[in-house]
């Protein structure tokens, strides 16, 4: 349940985040996972905008979000791509009636179990970076309330990515940018392994990845890159774990 003080707690933790030389990876993940918590919806996915504008994506809370969002981009059609086009909310209390909109992402969308989807813009002004989707598995979507909270949120985290951006020239901050994208390629390339190593599934070894990241203060990029090359193993307690994760 929604209270005062865990919403006070998400934008000190988004400010919090924001520091010098800080993971934008993770930073993104956790606005996702923060918004799945307080919104209540059952999955969330974030695309952001690279160096060209392209949207990439860059965090989900499970798997078949991730996919999802995956697939807007690969047929072209979906409620991100509307939502940083128009710079405008896209929202979809049922699924079962967007099929005129989006012939195969709506379909598709009901196959991965969600019923309902709320895409909210990263903007600033007249400036949008990328979209974040929040997906239920029950027709009805956010009330305006909520709806309200979840535009507050991406505001904040999208002011703060172009405070922290400004302070950079134009060249570093592309390259900051190709950085993050890179990054999450070598995410996802360890996650893999992870997965095959633990036989889990892919959702279950990025929370595996995350948890042994922030147990010992290691960057989530630097200890990807460190488990491709064999140089860094998951401690044996995530063995155990594994039967009890819960997966995507």
């Amino acid at each position: 349940m929604r209270s005062e003080e865990s919403l006070a707690e998400v934008f000190v933790q988004i400010a919090d985040t924001l520091v010098a030389e800080f993971d934008i990876v993770e930073f993104l993940q956790q606005l996702c996972d923060r918004s799945v918590e307080l919104l209540g919806v059952d999955a969330a996915g974030l695309l952001l905008a690279d160096p060209r504008g392209r949207l990439q994506v860059m965090a989900s809370t499970s798997e078949s979000a991730r996919l999802l969002e995956l697939f807007q981009l690969q047929q072209q059609e979906g409620p991100c791509l509307d939502c940083h086009r128009d710079g405008q909310a896209v929202v979809i209390p049922d699924l079962a009636a967007a099929d005129a909109r989006w012939p195969r992402f709506a379909p598709a969308g009901r196959e991965a179990g969600f019923a309902a989807v709320h895409a909210i813009p990263m903007r600033c002004h007249d400036q949008v970076i990328g979209a974040m989707n929040t997906f239920e598995r029950t027709p009805g979507g956010l009330d305006p309330t909520t709806a309200r909270i979840a535009q507050a949120l991406t505001d904040v985290a999208t002011i703060g990515l172009l405070q922290h951006r400004a302070l950079h020239e134009q060249g570093v901050l592309i390259e900051q940018l190709q950085e993050a994208l890179t990054s999450r390629v070598v995410i996802e390339q360890a996650k893999g392994i992870l997965a095959e190593r633990l036989s889990v599934a892919p959702q279950q070894a990025f929370t595996a990845l995350r948890r042994h990241a922030r147990a010992g203060n290691h960057r989530l990029t630097d200890l990807a890159r460190a488990i491709i090359a064999g140089t860094a193993v998951l401690p044996d307690r995530e063995q155990r774990r594994r039967g009890s994760a819960t997966g995507p």
